[in-house]
């Protein structure tokens, strides 16, 4: 693999002593309402050099581990089945050489390509921890069943029952939260706010267990996040949803991402400048 010219913030190490690779997937191809997140991971890329990188919260610094960044993946528009193939194979490379796959978004159909890859390699006892405004656990979209709108009923498809964890959930349809609540573990945002301290009995739960990490930035209140195509009111802080990566950060990550920007939605910039915060206390979080 080879460097991408313009990378996250401090995240130029070489390729053979990084930990962990980012890299993006600018698909946005199945989105359902506002296109855009194609352009979420070279913002986050290029307004990353407005932040510092120390975290404050964490005491730790990025320029203490080492990340590689590979880039943008150059994916086929209108094909959802081939853009899923070259994020798995992709993500697989990582895999192989021993290193920990970080993808940028994209929409959230992106994931189902890592995730199939992570499985490829651990086996089906891998667990999803889903953050997100949306369940994302429709049989199909429009008759479409490779939709944004889907990818967690297309990961359940492959590791069943009892292995997807939902937070900050806040919009589907009825059956959608039937379903996470007999096939899954689903903790809903209700009148009382987003539920993130179950995250604490979740993460009791995982000790021990391989852990896909995916955040769908909706999952923040859009009137703190509004960068993004589908928001719904009723979201997360920023706070909130950093105390539960660092909580998660203990636990065996094999794979993560965050999707979801769209920046041109939020001309203050404000949006991108907290996604890559997020980004930060992530890597921070899991590698520091």
């Amino acid at each position: 693999m080879q460097h991408e010219i313009k990378s996250f913030i401090a995240c130029d190490a070489d390729f053979d002593e990084a930990r962990a690779v980012i890299f993006g997937a600018p698909f946005d191809s199945t989105t359902s309402f506002r296109p855009g997140t194609r352009f979420g991971p070279a913002a986050i890329r290029n307004e990353s050099f407005g932040i510092e990188t120390y975290s404050p919260y964490q005491d730790k610094d990025l320029t203490d581990i080492k990340v590689f960044d590979s880039g943008d993946l150059e994916l086929r528009f209108g094909s959802p089945v081939s853009a899923l193939d070259d994020i798995q194979a992709h993500t697989k490379e990582i895999l192989d050489a021993g290193k920990l796959p970080v993808m940028l978004g994209g929409e959230h159909l992106v994931t189902l390509g890592a995730f199939r890859a992570v499985t490829e390699k651990y086996g089906t006892d891998v667990h999803i921890i889903q953050f997100d405004a949306h369940t994302d656990l429709r049989e199909d979209y429009l008759g479409e069943p490779l939709s944004h709108a889907c990818v967690i009923r297309r990961c359940h498809d492959i590791v069943g029952d009892g292995h997807i964890w939902q937070f900050g959930i806040r919009s589907g349809e009825r059956y959608e939260f039937e379903f996470a609540r007999e096939h899954g573990h689903i903790y809903p945002t209700g009148l009382e706010g987003v539920r993130f301290d179950a995250v604490d009995d979740c993460v009791k739960a995982l000790a021990g267990k391989k852990v896909y990490l995916t955040i769908d930035l909706d999952v923040l209140d859009p009137s703190v996040f509004p960068g993004t195509g589908t928001p719904e009111a009723g979201g997360a802080t920023f706070n909130q949803l950093l105390s539960a990566i660092m909580k998660i950060g203990s636990l065996d990550i094999v794979g993560m991402d965050i999707n979801e920007l769209s920046p041109h939605y939020d001309h203050s910039g404000a949006s991108t400048a907290m996604a890559c915060k997020i980004l930060r206390e992530l890597l921070l979080a899991v590698l520091g």
